[in-house]
């Protein structure tokens, strides 16, 4: 079952929680990944992890840093490494948008999920500002005045 949801339109492989809880969001963007064989496989096996990743750009490309995907389990001496960087698939124009934006506003850029889009692997970047320490509070505060809320409805409906 768990393949034939991954084949599916759209299935969400991996999402990087921790990238919403520390930055605000501005903007998303989808981006194609170069991505080699057995990482691919690796992806649909869902065996990604997003800690500490980033958009690095160099000389007009993005590069996403620091996602690990592990090998994978029936690959042979061709699997990939699981840190490398992984060049991102944008159009120039795209590239140049975020670049100058990180550049002059002082923003970041992160990937917030892995997804399938007809059959491909791409990545959602997001261009985000870091919350502070009292965005943060305040953030898990309306989340749980909100899980309150749905208990307090669910026990009156009984």
């Amino acid at each position: 079952m768990a393949k034939d949801k991954a084949k599916k339109k759209g299935a969400e492989l991996a999402t990087n929680r921790k990238a919403f809880h520390d930055y605000h969001v501005i903007e998303t963007l989808e981006a194609g990944i170069e991505l080699k064989g057995t990482e691919v496989k690796s992806c649909r096996e869902r065996n990604i992890s997003m800690a500490d990743s980033h958009v690095r750009f160099d000389n007009g490309e993005a590069w996403l840093v620091n996602v690990h995907i592990a090998t994978y389990s029936h690959g042979n001496i061709f699997n990939h490494d699981p840190k490398r960087p992984r060049k991102l698939l944008l159009h120039k124009k795209e590239i140049q948008k975020l670049l100058r934006n990180v550049q002059e506003k002082g923003l970041t850029v992160v990937p917030l999920n892995f997804h399938l889009s007809r059959g491909k692997v791409k990545v959602k970047i997001g261009l985000v500002r870091g919350k502070s320490h009292s965005d943060k509070r305040e953030t898990l505060k309306r989340r749980q005045d909100m899980m309150d809320a749905k208990r307090a409805m669910s026990a009156a409906r009984r």
